[in-house]
């Protein structure tokens, strides 16, 4: 206001250069405010960008954090011989969880595994992998690392043939190198993935229609068993990152059907599978059944996050993780021809298949009464090993 006032003993000169800096001062004021208030737009702008970030990954990481310290001190109580039971995941999280693009996901993964790498930078990259896994490679048809191509090769690797003997003694073998989760007696139309966490029988074998003298037996198990005086019986393995990954015929026994489920690849490992019920029934697999010497046998190939390819070696059509399946359903082809009543012949340790990392495989079988399992829950088992026998 000072600046604005009329002082007669002044000069006209002094006059203009008081308004003039009047009109400064102003210029400036505004010039503050507005450059202030775009200030605070863009910091207002900035917060909401930045803010719903840091809670997702906050609330994400400590809800890792939360379960790996449930985790552990679950496993503690196992080791104290308490038994825990199981903390199945609520629904929300099962959806949340399918949300994740697993499938697309395994299936870049399994692009990089078919880059070829540098003949330098292969047995570095490798060696990284053998000591994470604890992979045995003095058991590998080739132990030289620089002999593998890619990732792809070097998961698919083969045996030497004395490094796998196959049990002659018993009637059923393991298929593949892992860990047995559970085993036991089909009760109730429903089998366990591990101990406490079950999973419908007929979602995930699918609808019974490879056979047409069992329409007449209401329960979908007994529709199965084709002999007075049977039982079903179910067998899980899952293959480690570091085992073997093919896999073998357990017995002598036709393949007449298989059903392929293009489904989710949710990870198998056990620590989910106790958390997830009816983990293998949301999962991709390939469902091989047909008989043996004592009435029905099957044998499923269950896939996993960045195990979107199974391989069935005298199947050349089947095509898993393939973007032209949708989860929700599945495809049946039968083996058995006019030219081919006995389907696809398999004999005990014939090479049936392979994965390209690692996951599961389940046994669902027809055995008399008397049938034993030779296994103990959680033991470490080798393709070739005893899984049981009459």
């Amino acid at each position: 206001m000072a600046a604005l006032m009329w002082r007669p003993c002044g000069s006209q000169q002094q006059w203009t250069r008081l308004v003039g800096c009047a009109s400064v001062r102003n210029i400036r004021v505004r010039s503050l405010r507005t450059n202030g208030r775009k200030l605070h737009a863009a910091s207002t702008n900035l917060a909401v960008k930045v803010r719903p970030l840091y809670v997702l990954l906050g609330t994400g990481g400590g809800y890792a954090g939360y379960k790996q310290y449930e985790s552990y001190k679950d496993s503690r109580l196992e080791k104290l011989g308490i038994e825990i039971p199981p903390k199945l995941a609520q629904t929300w999280e099962v959806a949340l969880y399918k949300t994740v693009p697993t499938r697309l996901l395994s299936r870049a993964w399994g692009r990089l595994n078919q880059v070829e790498l540098p003949t330098w930078l292969r047995k570095p990259v490798y060696s990284l992998y053998i000591w994470t896994f604890g992979v045995n490679m003095k058991e590998a048809a080739v132990e030289d690392l620089h002999q593998y191509r890619n990732l792809s090769e070097f998961f698919r690797r083969k045996l030497k043939p004395q490094a796998r003997p196959v049990c002659d003694s018993h009637s059923v073998i393991s298929p593949s190198d892992g860990k047995i989760l559970h085993f036991g007696r089909v009760k109730n139309c429903e089998v366990e993935q591990v101990k406490g966490v079950t999973y419908s029988l007929e979602s995930f074998l699918g609808p019974q229609t490879w056979t047409e003298n069992q329409l007449q037996k209401t329960s979908f198990q007994d529709q199965l068993v084709t002999q007075d005086g049977n039982e079903l019986y179910h067998c899980v393995i899952y293959l480690a990152p570091g085992d073997y990954h093919c896999f073998h015929s357990p017995t002598d026994w036709n393949v007449h059907h298989r059903r392929h489920f293009p489904g989710s690849l949710m990870s198998v490992n056990p620590g989910v599978a106790k958390w997830i019920k009816e983990l293998f029934c949301y999962n991709e697999r390939v469902v091989l059944t047909g008989g043996w010497k004592h009435g029905f046998f099957s044998l499923t190939a269950v896939g996993a996050t960045n195990v979107g390819s199974i391989q069935i070696y005298f199947d050349r059509d089947l095509q898993t993780n393939s973007p032209r399946y949708s989860k929700g359903s599945y495809n049946d082809l039968s083996y058995i021809t006019n030219n081919n009543q006995d389907g696809i012949v398999m004999r005990k340790g014939d090479q049936l298949g392979e994965f390209n990392l690692g996951s599961t495989i389940v046994l669902i079988f027809e055995a008399p009464k008397d049938f034993n399992f030779n296994l103990k829950p959680g033991q470490k088992i080798h393709f070739g090993e005893a899984v049981g026998s009459l």
